[in-house]
């Protein structure tokens, strides 16, 4: 069942995206266009790095000069796929000086993940086209839905039959998130539907 800490999304590279940009441009509401600057750390006591794939994110996200500080912890199926995962996501007035709170408590910077973000509400998902430097382009789909009845791998089938049904081609999806296929590029393997 879907909580309100829970998010439910799925993040793949699609062979093309021009019905899809054009579904959403006739179909969806388009909410705006973003430049994300996402920095991501570890603290030192607990090496998120140490696990693989990497099951807890902390990131500082600056968002067309919106600042928020944002927890993941994904839950993983004993093949490694994940469906859903606990996010805690707060705004930040200051992220320079929740930086220099990260130092002082030694918490290490990972990567940095720059992207620019299209976002599009279409019934009850959100759906981002990503453009991700050194990693190419990506659509993201995020349930927004007021269902909680709902289990989180019904509503991962629901995504990606909707990409389908826009005659995306072929449908990469990447389970590990694009900090992760930075840090290690040589271990990312993407699974298609």
């Amino acid at each position: 069942m879907i909580q309100k800490s829970i998010e439910v999304e799925i993040q793949v590279q699609v062979e093309k995206t021009k019905k899809l940009l054009s579904f959403l441009k006739k179909n969806g509401k388009f909410l705006g266009e973003k430049h994300q600057v996402d920095k991501y750390f570890t603290p030192a006591h607990r090496d998120f790095t140490s696990a693989k794939p990497i099951n807890e994110w902390l990131r500082l996200r600056d968002s067309s000069g919106k600042f928020s500080i944002n927890y993941k912890n994904w839950h993983r199926e004993k093949d490694g796929r994940s469906h859903y995962c606990d996010e805690y996501e707060s705004n930040v007035e200051n992220l320079k000086q929740l930086e220099y709170i990260f130092k002082a408590l030694n918490t290490k910077p990972l990567v940095i993940v720059y992207k620019l973000r299209k976002i599009w509400i279409y019934k009850d998902f959100e759906i981002a086209i990503d453009s991700v430097k050194k990693l190419g382009d990506f659509v993201e789909i995020e349930y927004k839905g007021a269902n909680t009845n709902k289990k989180p791998s019904e509503v991962t089938k629901q995504m990606i039959a909707f990409l389908k049904s826009q005659g995306c081609g072929k449908i990469l999806r990447n389970y590990v998130g694009y900090p992760y296929r930075l840090l290690f590029p040589d271990e990312v393997k993407l699974e298609e539907y």
